[in-house]
């Protein structure tokens, strides 16, 4: 309660400063206490955000995802999961002829292991801003992925994911070494 002096009739007391405040307050606590929770149900923490079954390990230790292998020191050892990697030219997006051998093998793996999943994930070498290797990368993981629908495999078997510029496989400054990390990495699993 606040008390404020009124003039002649004396003392009066405010209480719009005092409901004020005692609603600033409930909005705050209302914010802090369901704006924070986010635990996950069992099956959807055990599949990960998107539900897809995609772990930060893959297929066999081999084969997992870029940021797994970074994680624990072996990105770019040359372990490779059962699907092989494709590249692309500088600044672009497009599935070259040579990579477009490698995706129809990538598909025939997949037809043949029809409860694999696969996630594809669009890297760029680390020339240019971290916002447009992101896009970037999302646009080559993107035109794999579509690459591989026209192939026959179902859209809901296959997410995208872009890491830009961020696990580079090779850190010289050279074309060869940039060329190297142009590239969609395929991890899969079950």
């Amino acid at each position: 309660m606040i008390r404020t002096h009124r003039g002649r009739d004396g003392w009066a007391i405010d209480l719009g400063a005092l409901t004020r405040i005692a609603g600033v307050a409930l909005v705050a606590a209302a914010l802090a206490l369901g704006g924070c929770s986010s635990k996950k149900s069992g099956a959807e923490g055990a599949n990960g955000a998107n539900g897809s079954q995609l772990g930060s390990s893959g297929l066999g230790g081999a084969g997992g995802s870029s940021l797994a292998q970074a994680q624990n020191g072996t990105l770019g050892s040359g372990a490779q999961g059962p699907l092989s990697d494709i590249h692309f030219d500088y600044n672009d997006s497009t599935i070259r002829p040579q990579d477009g051998e490698i995706l129809k093998s990538n598909a025939q793996w997949l037809q043949s292991h029809p409860n694999s999943r696969v996630q594809i994930e669009g890297h760029c070498d680390d020339r240019g801003s971290e916002e447009y290797n992101i896009a970037l990368g999302a646009r080559r993981a993107q035109a794999a992925k579509d690459y591989l629908s026209t192939l026959g495999i179902a859209g809901d078997r296959m997410s995208t994911i872009s890491y830009g510029k961020e696990l580079p496989l090779c850190t010289e400054e050279t074309e060869d070494c940039w060329a190297q990390n142009r590239r969609d990495h395929f991890v899969v699993s079950q």
